[in-house]
């Protein structure tokens, strides 16, 4: 099946998967097998694979800060609350103290997510009652409201890195599909487009980096301004930072790609269909910021998600000597073929080289 936007869900998946090799691990077969007819419900599906493996390893816990009164002190005491009680007559010390806790963000999130999937009518019956068994265990755990949720405050270490791909799928649901009706309750809607867009530009640079492991580099690189002048180097911190998505390099030569996932790939003015002019002028200004020797080894390339429009770039032009163009990628094709087209790209650019099939 597909997303509002044609997508195949499965392909989604295959995405996930290159973001986050966990979901490569063996208990995540039965999902990669399974049919999909809407997104919540592969969510749905990850989740209760995940939550339930962490279970088996325990929740994360932290040190989260109690409030109680007690008949002996520990931690530190609240002296007004202390001195409220004795008023009261109330032989009791008001404390203050740190205590390890499964009740902490992360494991609030992971409840407040399987909490909302479990009442929408896209997840499927086996993955709710899945979902279910698992928030028993999770009965000492706030629920939070979703919009107040501030995932600024996730910070993952090594006790905690296996929750980082579980909160990211979180992070789809409640920050990306979860929206509020007129009544104040919730409903899950449509993946965004923000947040397909950033999976989008993160699939596309690990496609490259598992399988073109032939690259001197594969990661998301910032261009330097080529500057000139002597003064140009301290008003630098007013122009913008170029940050590319995805940077290639093979020796000498370097491929800048920009991911692009957009409702309409092209603008219209006066029944003339064109590329967008700002991402036009944004690859070309990072390729010859990049290229400052004007040798030629640096193109650039807008790689655009098919949309449902009867007009698809792809296109390659010389412009001052370098390459720039822009291709199309059509994810509701079989994931052999979509791969086929990121491999076309490297292909054109650096020429045939071995493509490791290891994944």
């Amino acid at each position: 099946m597909t997303n509002d936007k044609g997508i195949f869900i499965k392909n989604i998946y295959y995405m996930l998967s290159y973001a986050f090799q966990i979901l490569k691990q063996s208990n995540y077969e039965n999902v990669a097998a399974e049919e999909f007819d809407k997104v919540q419900d592969l969510f749905a599906a990850i989740l209760a694979k995940g939550v339930a493996k962490q279970l088996k390893q325990g929740l994360y816990r932290e040190y989260v800060t109690q409030h109680e009164t007690l008949s002996v002190m520990r931690g530190k005491l609240d002296m007004t609350e202390t001195i409220k009680n004795r008023i009261q007559r109330k032989q009791k010390l008001a404390c203050e103290f740190d205590e390890l806790s499964e009740n902490n963000l992360f494991n609030q999130i992971l409840k407040t997510t399987m909490h909302y999937l479990v009442r929408d009518k896209g997840v499927k019956t086996e993955h709710k009652t899945a979902l279910n068994k698992l928030l028993v265990f999770f009965d000492g755990v706030s629920l939070l409201e979703p919009s107040s949720i501030e995932w600024g405050r996730l910070h993952y270490q090594r006790n905690n890195k296996n929750y980082e791909m579980l909160l990211n799928i979180c992070y789809f649901v409640l920050d990306g599909m979860l929206q509020t009706t007129d009544k104040g309750d919730y409903k899950m809607a449509t993946f965004s487009d923000e947040h397909m867009a950033r999976l989008y530009e993160k699939f596309i640079l690990e496609y490259y980096r598992q399988h073109h492991t032939y690259l001197s580099e594969a990661r998301a690189a910032q261009v330097k301004w080529d500057l000139q002048g002597e003064n140009d180097e301290a008003m630098i911190r007013f122009l913008p930072v170029m940050q590319t998505d995805i940077f290639l390099r093979l020796n000498e030569k370097i491929l800048i790609l920009d991911a692009k996932y957009y409702g309409r790939t092209l603008q219209k003015q006066f029944d003339k269909y064109t590329l967008h002019s700002g991402n036009v002028y944004q690859i070309f200004t990072y390729v010859k910021n990049q290229d400052k020797t004007n040798s030629g080894n640096v193109a650039g390339m807008l790689v655009y998600a098919k949309t449902g429009e009867d007009i698809t770039p792809d296109c390659v032009f010389n412009m001052g000597g370098n390459q720039i163009g822009a291709k199309t990628l059509d994810l509701n094709k079989d994931f052999n073929l979509i791969a086929a087209q990121l491999d076309a790209i490297a292909v054109q650019f650096f020429g045939k080289v071995e493509v490791s099939q290891q994944a």
